[in-house]
């Protein structure tokens, strides 16, 4: 059995990675990550952890100090936010594209310019095609289960990626809920030996990163996009393993919430999902059979388990934390696209790009939104396709 501690998003994050033990941790402070860090190298000082602690002089270097950890075969953890995530940006491919599993958590925040400390998705969301598998957590107790599912997916043979947690900053970040630690033993038995596809330890000749010919850098390319196909069967699996052991299944890549007999979903992403839980019971109360599907993982895009309310629903209506400046929100865009696979009649769709820079979102402006746009199609009209919902 685990213990209950009171812990923030990020702590919990911290003891998540506690529990792992990786061999090497690199740390750069940034807001408002930094506090992840902090606690961990509390933690290795004070003897709790035993794991390297490499303190580096920038974002760039963190994440280059853990891909040469991981690529000897170490266990490898870092954590970053918003401009830091943008410095890591091409070491966030390299990971990928040599095909070493290993873990970094980001703590939303806004990517400036201006300078802005509050959080949306935009800096989780601009690694959307670097070939990392991505999960976002709605709490603080998620925060940690997915931290320490993260090591056991990416590690999976039929994976071999790395893989990033996101949660949002001081919204989840610094706020403290009651979480529950599981036993260590336990974890680190579940977990078993880090697995890898390949070691440079010096023991056999090696080269990674070296030119390669346009026919053989496609193969690898497409090797990672198998290998997201995999990872959805792989998230499943790990999922319904880790409510066995420990208790708590969330439903794999995504969290289906009275949408069974929904005839409109509304779909989300990250903390915000609790306050649309909460317009959805409301709406319920009205009489608006309404429902959510929270994504849990991004990437791999999991557009099956979206089809599978979506296809039998009157409307869908997607909030985006983030836009792609010129077109929409990316997770409409993923999500128009995935449905189209399936059928040439849509539902009616709506795509609401809200919450940007921090701007908070309560349970009211999400029960708003739902009930106009399911009036406007009870009603025969044409909902509106794009809407960037501003609170003044």
């Amino acid at each position: 059995m685990g213990v209950r501690k009171a812990l923030t998003g990020n702590h919990a994050i911290s003891y998540a990675v506690k529990l792992v033990r990786p061999e090497v941790i690199a740390a750069y402070p940034i807001t408002p990550q930094t506090s992840i860090v902090e606690k961990l190298s509390e933690m290795v000082e004070s003897g709790e952890l035993d794991s390297v602690m490499i303190r580096v002089e920038s974002e760039h270097s963190a994440l280059a100090a853990c891909y040469g950890a991981a690529l000897a075969g170490a266990r490898a953890f870092t954590a970053t936010s918003s401009q830091g995530l943008l410095y890591m940006h091409e070491v966030v491919h390299w990971v990928s594209r040599a095909r070493i599993p290993m873990v970094m958590a980001i703590v939303s925040r806004t990517i400036n310019t201006p300078w802005n400390i509050w959080p949306d998705h935009s800096d989780f969301m601009d690694q959307r095609d670097a070939g990392w598998v991505m999960a976002y957590a709605m709490d603080n107790q998620e925060a940690l289960d997915l931290t320490i599912q993260a090591f056991k997916i990416g590690e999976d043979p039929e994976v071999y990626l790395p893989v990033m947690v996101g949660i949002e900053g001081f919204i989840l970040g610094h706020t403290t809920m009651p979480v529950e630690i599981p036993d260590e033993e336990l974890v680190r038995e579940w977990l078993g030996p880090r697995r890898q596809p390949y070691v440079v330890d010096g023991g056999s000749p090696i080269g990674v990163g070296g030119l390669t010919m346009p026919e053989e850098t496609e193969d690898i390319f497409y090797g990672i996009q198998e290998s997201m196909e995999s990872a959805k069967r792989v998230i499943e699996r790990v999922d319904k393993e880790y409510g066995r052991l420990f208790g708590r299944s969330y439903g794999g890549l995504t969290q289906c919430y009275r949408c069974e007999d929904a005839d409109y979903i509304a779909v989300a992403m990250g903390a915000w999902s609790g306050d649309l839980m909460e317009a959805v019971n409301a709406l319920r109360e009205q009489g608006y059979r309404a429902g959510v599907v929270r994504i849990r993982f991004y990437r791999p895009f999991p557009h099956e388990e979206i089809w599978r309310y979506a296809g039998r629903a009157k409307g869908v209506i997607v909030f985006d934390r983030s836009i792609s400046f010129g077109g929409w929100g990316p997770i409409f865009t993923d999500l128009v696209t995935g449905l189209a696979t399936y059928t040439d009649k849509l539902p009616a769709l709506s795509n609401v790009v809200t919450g940007i820079a921090g701007v908070n979102i309560t349970s009211e402006d999400f029960e708003r939104i739902v009930k106009r746009f399911i009036e406007t199609v009870e009603k025969g009209g044409k909902p509106v396709f794009f809407e960037w919902f501003k609170k003044r």
